[in-house]
């Protein structure tokens, strides 16, 4: 099955590391990429770019209405993510759990719905 594992983080936090604690993180999360595309389990997965860089589009009857930043303010901002095919949950989880960024944040396991 399917999973979209979401990875949030603060990103002010994030952006005071040190040159050595982003060098650090980043190897973890090739190792982890590298790991699970060993495994036949990676599918994708990308970081993002920070969300000052974000526009949110709502549409109010037949008129966008476009807006800077993300939707809402929040402690946490989605940073990246990562699509896997996970034998359940239980796996899912188990590599969720890796994910560097669920140290400082948190990763929302979502499974993927099949159309």
């Amino acid at each position: 099955m399917k999973y979209l594992l979401l990875i949030y983080e603060d990103e002010k936090a994030r952006a005071r590391y040190t040159d050595s604690e982003r060098q650090k993180i980043s190897g973890e999360y090739l190792r982890l990429t590298e790991e699970m595309k060993q495994s036949g389990k990676y599918q994708g997965g990308n970081p993002l770019q920070p969300t000052s860089t974000a526009t949110t589009v709502r549409v109010s009857g037949d008129k966008p209405l476009v807006i800077d930043g993300p939707f809402a303010e929040t402690k946490e901002q989605l940073g990246g993510y990562y699509l896997i095919d996970a034998t359940d949950i239980d796996d899912a989880i188990k590599i969720a759990a890796k994910i560097p960024a669920a140290r400082t944040g948190s990763v929302e396991v979502r499974p993927i719905m099949e159309m």
